[in-house]
């Protein structure tokens, strides 16, 4: 059930709409940010200690930056979307780049073993750490993907493998290819794997320590701020220097059902039409203890950012921030 707001015909009910989702994700949570954007028009509200430029693991969210970059590499000719990940690095016959960006590759979830490491080592802070690149090509040797193209299968390894194959071909690092190709363009300063973030929290309230996912950062690396994600969120349905590539990015998809597709990074789905039938583009993420959730709709131009220093808080409240913008546009 979509949470009943006010009518948004004006910056004061923007306002309006930003702080009643604080107010519903502060009753449980140590610290939350949320930006609406409407246009050229942005409302950012937080509590619990968070500001507008508290640094947080964004997680999953990762996952649309390392798209981004495919779909900038392959409008360029360096790459292309049905490459077979063969060419960057050893891996089963088959599987492609675009693929790997789509959930489409037939690798599983996580790393062969990783499942049974994390209940074992529990003292583990980041269950990723050990996610080398010789890790994975290793671990990718003993893996017997399903067929490829076929079926939507969320991977955290195939992202992480797109992320390092786009890597190699550049001779860069994850970091250094974030920045080449989105963070430095955008203007995004505080958006990168490294450097200090926001203590973070498990869903009991104890403390969480960093997540850094080693060679897998591709798959939910990065950390950032409200005030970047707004302007990466923008430049999605805004004139930017990432236009084109945003671009091949939504037009390229897989249809799960009659209402959701994956596109490059980016889920998507279709609201009934007693909903309004808006299409609603978004990805979330979560670590050990941040969760966030980020959504556009490029037609109607608005735009959700929701972070927060809390894992396991759930996609609703932004869902809900969403539809009534789209509602009001």
């Amino acid at each position: 059930m979509l949470f009943p707001l006010p009518r948004m015909d004006a910056m004061s009910d923007l306002d309006e709409l930003t702080r009643q989702a604080v107010r519903r994700l502060e009753q449980r949570r140590h610290g939350v940010v949320v930006a609406a954007l409407a246009g050229d028009a942005t409302e950012i509200r937080s509590s619990g200690g968070l500001t507008a430029d508290s640094r947080l693991e964004i997680g999953s969210v990762s996952k649309v930056f390392t798209s981004l970059i495919l779909a900038r590499m392959a409008e360029r000719g360096e790459v292309g979307l049905d490459q077979p990940l063969g060419d960057f690095l050893p891996a089963p016959a088959g599987i492609t780049l675009r693929h790997l960006a789509t959930h489409t590759s037939g690798l599983p979830r996580l790393p062969k073993g990783m499942v049974i490491r994390a209940i074992i080592r529990r003292e583990t802070t980041d269950p990723y750490a050990h996610c080398t690149a010789d890790f994975l090509i290793e671990n990718l040797s003993r893996i017997r993907p399903a067929t490829p193209g076929k079926k939507f299968r969320y991977s955290n390894l195939g992202a992480g493998l797109l992320g390092l194959a786009l890597s190699r071909h550049a001779g860069l690092g994850y970091a250094d290819l974030v920045a080449r190709e989105i963070t430095t363009p955008l203007g995004l300063s505080s958006t990168g794997t490294g450097g200090q973030v926001e203590q973070g929290h498990k869903a009991d309230g104890k403390p969480a320590g960093p997540w850094n996912l080693a060679d897998l950062a591709g798959a939910g690396g990065l950390r950032s701020t409200a005030t970047d994600l707004v302007r990466f969120v923008r430049a999605h349905y805004e004139e930017s220097v990432i236009t084109s590539a945003v671009a091949l990015e939504l037009a390229t998809e897989f249809r799960r059902n009659p209402f959701q597709t994956v596109r490059l990074g980016w889920m998507a789905h279709r609201l009934h039409p007693r909903q309004g039938g808006h299409l609603q583009i978004l990805h979330n993420g979560q670590t050990g203890g941040y969760y966030s959730f980020v959504a556009f709709d490029q037609e109607k131009q608005v735009g959700v950012v929701m972070l927060t220093d809390t894992s396991r808080v759930g996609d609703q409240v932004g869902l809900d921030l969403l539809s009534a913008l789209q509602s009001r546009a």
